[in-house]
């Protein structure tokens, strides 16, 4: 059905405010061949507009109706109101540290690096005379373009790439041009970009990017978050806590204790993380060295690639088509996701925690939970890393599972998926900054000294001279223990295991069954399970031991390992990645 059609059609049922005035549709073709300029509004970019569309008159005047057309569409210009992606708008400020790397200014600055660090190279193999060794001050020139390349620069890529449509070529053109006023550069300017395929300059470009951008800005957010959960470990140690197998009672822990698998369990995937090694090709067009043993038949050109590639302080590929397979990249991928993954799990769990009464949240004044409900103080933090880390994990997936992939020597698929690395790579940073924002928040049960509990927190997170890890070391007993207390004395029936352990080492006959039959389907307290194990034909030593068990004591090794988890993950803390 046609748009005014089934305006038509709706036309009896609408409301009183919609129909009050005679309406009427017509149809015309819409052209915006050209725009207007008006210095007081600001349009999109002038194209070519034609469809065929249907206009309810309504109240709307006639002069109105007539600049109804393409020539009003108002141009947005990138803002942070304007951006598709919520990183570059709502959250640039949590995750615009990953701009300098993973960026497309990032990009072209690697590839200004590399294409240097190449030419470079050619000038100290002596079998390239064309290409004489620099002299320290062509080398400092050079280094110069490197260091002070800024976004100016990468702007002035951009408008190169206007002609030449082509990325990589602009960056080839980019450097001739600021090097053609230097007498002894300009002399091997075709040097640039010597026998090389456009991916040798990307394929290195992207790992540089990855590395800088994982140890530089990733790994520092993953071990904060690391040293937070340890410390929550350590300082909630002895705190018991009921636990929960099903969603039902069992026996018991200590609030440290499941702090503390995170934090090795996370230590653990950001080691895995750091292991994988960095791979570069640097081979020409598909990847067996073609061009450049035509050029110059007697150079070792595989060593030469291989001492370029690892002085980049990358590991060499020596095995490759036209582009590195990127199986390091899903390895790396594939790495985050899983430490994406047991954070999850971690602000599930939080959240369950908050929600039953576990822990408090600090409320801050002019904050507001909900817009209908004003007692609401929600668990936000939490679901927002959730969701972001679902969010990073669905496009760390697709890139592993897509860059490995690619037809015979090469296709162009890979190129603009490469695109999205700082995507996911952003999420994930989203994620762990709101996980750590959200552990900051809950509520304290202890007093700093001159200061409500409340207002002191809220006083230093707002506090920039002082960091997250301070804050969060100082505010780590935020536990509401009464509440836990609670659970633990109306679950008596969690001593049925250690009972009828004890039962089966002395040779009391059934002593699951008899356990079975006391507690199953029934409400057990102190005194019915002190009655029954002062039944039992027991050493008076082992009836004594279980008569002193209560939910509160009965945490096994708990404290042990709460207290002991900076040794499991102290390890791994500040290694970076390959």
């Amino acid at each position: 059905m046609e748009f005014g059609a089934s305006l038509r059609a709706m036309n009896s049922s609408q409301p009183s405010f919609l129909s009050h005035k005679t309406s009427h549709y017509r149809s015309r073709e819409l052209s915006t061949s050209h725009l207007l300029s008006n210095a007081s509004s600001r349009f999109y970019p002038a194209r070519d507009y034609s469809c065929k569309i249907s206009i309810k008159d309504n109240s709307i005047p006639i002069a109105k109706t007539k600049q109804m057309s393409g020539e009003q569409f108002c141009e947005f210009e990138l803002s942070g109101l304007t951006a598709l992606s919520p990183l570059d708008g709502r959250y640039w400020g949590k995750v615009k540290d990953l701009a300098p790397f993973m960026s497309e200014y990032g990009l072209i600055r690697f590839r200004v690096l590399v294409e240097i660090k190449w030419l470079m190279k050619l000038s100290q193999i002596p079998e390239v005379i064309e290409v004489p060794n620099f002299s320290e001050e062509a080398q400092c020139f050079l280094e110069g373009l490197i260091d002070g390349f800024g976004m100016s620069d990468a702007l002035e890529v951009k408008n190169i790439e206007k002609v030449t449509n082509h990325d990589v070529k602009a960056v080839e053109y980019f450097l001739k041009q600021k090097c053609q006023s230097h007498p002894e550069i300009a002399k091997v300017l075709e040097f640039f970009h010597f026998a090389c395929t456009s991916e040798d300059i990307n394929n290195l470009a992207h790992a540089l990017m990855l590395k800088e951008a994982v140890n530089t800005v990733m790994f520092p957010t993953m071990d904060e978050l690391i040293n937070v959960i340890c410390n929550m470990a350590k300082k909630n140690a002895h705190i018991p806590m009921l636990s929960r197998t099903h969603g039902q009672p069992a026996s018991p822990t200590t609030l440290g204790k499941e702090m503390a698998i995170f934090a090795v369990r996370l230590s653990r995937e950001r080691q895995e993380i750091s292991q994988v090694k960095i791979l570069g090709k640097f081979a020409g067009a598909v990847g067996n060295y073609n061009a450049h043993l035509v050029a110059y038949p007697d150079i070792n050109w595989p060593q030469i690639a291989e001492e370029f590639v690892k002085s980049l302080g990358l590991s060499f590929n020596p095995y490759v088509t036209q582009i590195e397979p990127h199986d390091y990249m899903a390895k790396l991928f594939h790495s985050i996701i899983q430490f994406n993954n047991i954070l999850i799990d971690f602000d599930r769990d939080i959240w369950g925690y908050i929600s039953l009464g576990y822990f408090k949240q600090i409320t801050k004044a002019g904050e507001i939970g909900s817009s209908t409900m004003p007692h609401k103080v929600n668990p936000i933090d939490f679901e927002n890393s959730e969701g972001n880390l679902g969010k990073a994990n669905g496009g760390l997936s697709h890139l592993s599972m897509k860059l490995p992939i690619s037809r015979w020597q090469r296709d162009l698929t890979d190129s603009t998926v490469l695109r999205n690395m700082g995507e996911g790579l952003g999420h994930s940073l989203l994620g762990y900054k709101t996980a750590l924002q959200g552990i900051a928040k809950l509520q304290v049960q202890k007093r700093l000294k001159g200061y409500s509990e409340a207002t002191a927190l809220t006083n230093v997170l707002q506090d920039s001279s002082v960091t997250r890890c301070l804050v969060l070391q100082e505010f780590v007993d935020m536990v509401n223990e009464a509440c836990l207390n609670e659970d633990l004395n109306q679950s008596w029936e969690v001593l049925a295991e250690p009972v009828q352990t004890v039962m089966r080492r002395y040779g009391v006959p059934e002593p699951y069954e008899k356990l079975k039959e006391l507690t199953r389907g029934r409400a057990v307290n102190k005194e019915s399970m002190r009655e029954f194990i002062e039944s039992l034909e027991l050493p008076e030593e082992a009836k004594t031991n279980l008569l002193k068990l209560t939910p509160h004591t009965y945490v096994g090794a708990a404290v042990e390992l709460a207290e002991t988890v900076d040794i499991a993950v102290t390890l791994v803390n500040g290694t970076k990645i390959l």
